[in-house]
């Protein structure tokens, strides 16, 4: 006998950061296919988690294509990838920028270091002082500011805190059940 199956188990946290997505226009799809892509037109689409090193998450990989966006603002929005070309570093700043204004959202949540970015581009993140938007005077820092000005408008501001809210809440919760080697331990 087979049973019906009418619900079914999703990780908090992606739908926390699922939702959001959908909250600001983006609809996410996965594909192991690429690593990261917006098509300009409401689709973002991100990899699967077998494509993901063992401290990315759905969270992480949401949160930093919404500061994409805010990076970019309506300009970029309508374009593939935000109109960046991550082949060489002609739009270095334009990421540099997301990655300056995904560190000053996530302190506000004590969450810099669980919802930091990815690949190659961690140790520059990592290495952002402690006032990523006003510490120095690099190209970024203006874009930055400019992300961060968009990101307190609708319908951002209410997405974005909400999410970061819900995510310091489960890693409240999750930390002590956590191995000291697991990303909740970070939160």
């Amino acid at each position: 006998m087979t049973r019906p199956i009418t619900h079914r188990y999703r990780d908090p946290l992606d739908l926390v950061w699922l939702s959001t997505a959908e909250a600001v226009g983006m609809k996410v799809v996965r594909s192991d296919a690429v690593f990261a892509s917006w098509d300009g037109k409401g689709v973002l689409t991100l990899s699967t988690e077998d494509c993901f090193d063992a401290d990315d998450s759905l969270a992480q990989m949401v949160f930093h294509e919404i500061c994409h966006a805010l990076v970019a603002g309506p300009d970029g929005w309508g374009q593939p990838d935000w109109g960046l070309e991550n082949r060489d570093d002609r739009h270095r700043a334009q990421e540099e920028a997301t990655h300056r204004l995904q560190a000053a959202l996530a302190d506000r949540h004590g969450l810099r270091n669980f919802l930091a970015v990815t690949t190659d581009h961690r140790p520059m993140y990592e290495n952002l002082g402690a006032s990523p938007l006003t510490d120095c005077s690099a190209p970024s820092v203006p874009l930055a500011r400019a992300g961060w000005l968009r990101a307190q408008e609708a319908p951002w501001v209410e997405a974005l805190e909400r999410a970061l809210r819900a995510t310091s809440d489960l890693a409240r919760v999750t930390a002590p059940f956590a191995p000291l080697d697991s990303l909740w331990t970070l939160a």
